[in-house]
């Protein structure tokens, strides 16, 4: 494994690259911590060239400036990756957060994705009118304003399914909750008023799969998934486990995802030498 720190606009962001073969971008939700999604990359690594990094002002990244973070320039920061250690194009994928700006990236950068899949986007305004879920993130934001970022993540995550049943890494979770401000108040407004780019998503020319987790089933942040699938009319998959699950498990989530990576680039690009018999 390798890391360093690539300038980008405005900022320097933490990466670490392992393994060799297609390129792969992981991007990382909520806390924006790649340390969080290491183990996976870790897994997929005999079988991908793995890009995994801490978003713009978390962790080891810089650049947090105070303003309001856009979902186009966190979509900027995952092309420079995809640019500077893929040679311009990439597999991406994103959970929770990283799922919406994986789907920001596809609709507003389609040249550098090979192909994407989008984990459990909390995209509550995808949730079909009237639903009382849709107004989620208001509310957490009317917590943030009441009690603080770091009351709002406890209560995010008392809410989220799965998570306190299992131990996290250490130093992980200390940079994790160094993260809660920038979260609450400089990139929470990006991933409250996000709604999917329906057109843009629904004319990729590469594969695009939605998908949850089997124990997130009915979840506000698992249900716009598949409200997003029908409405690009893409396929919808469902993976193994919690809305974090390769943090809890990082092998069962991993065994899942390889599979559906190795289809989407078999179906866009030759088969690395590496994946063929040799005898």
């Amino acid at each position: 494994m390798r890391s360093g720190m690539l300038p980008v606009d405005g900022a320097e962001l933490y990466y670490e690259v392992r393994g060799s073969g297609p390129a792969l971008l992981l991007i990382v939700g909520a806390g924006g911590d790649g340390g969080l999604i290491a183990g996976l990359a870790e897994n997929l690594s005999n079988a991908f060239t793995v890009i995994n990094y801490d978003r713009r002002g978390n962790s080891r990244s810089t650049g947090q400036g105070g303003a309001t973070m856009t979902l186009a320039q966190q979509a900027s920061d995952a092309k420079a990756l995809i640019d500077e250690f893929a040679g311009g194009k990439a597999l991406v994928f994103g959970n929770s957060g990283g799922a919406i700006i994986g789907l920001t990236l596809a609709a507003q950068h389609p040249e550098v994705v090979r192909g994407l899949i989008a984990h459990e986007p909390p995209a509550v305004k995808a949730l079909p009118e009237g639903d009382p879920e849709r107004d989620f993130f208001e509310k957490m934001g009317e917590l943030v304003a009441k009690e603080g970022p770091q009351a709002a993540g406890a209560a995010f995550a008392e809410f989220v399914r799965g998570e306190g049943t299992y131990a996290w890494d250490e130093e992980v979770q200390k940079r994790f909750l160094g993260n809660l401000e920038h979260l609450f108040i400089t990139e929470w407004p990006g991933f409250t008023g996000f709604v999917p780019d329906y057109d843009a998503l629904s004319k990729a020319e590469f594969p695009v799969v939605l998908a949850a987790g089997a124990e997130d089933r009915g979840l506000n942040y698992a249900r716009p998934s598949i409200e997003i699938a029908k409405k690009i009319g893409v396929p919808w998959a469902e993976f193994p486990g919690i809305h974090m699950e390769f943090n809890r498990d990082a092998a069962l989530f991993g065994a899942g995802l390889r599979t559906l990576l190795t289809e989407m680039h078999s179906r866009t690009a030759d088969v690395p030498d590496q994946w063929k018999y040799e005898g």
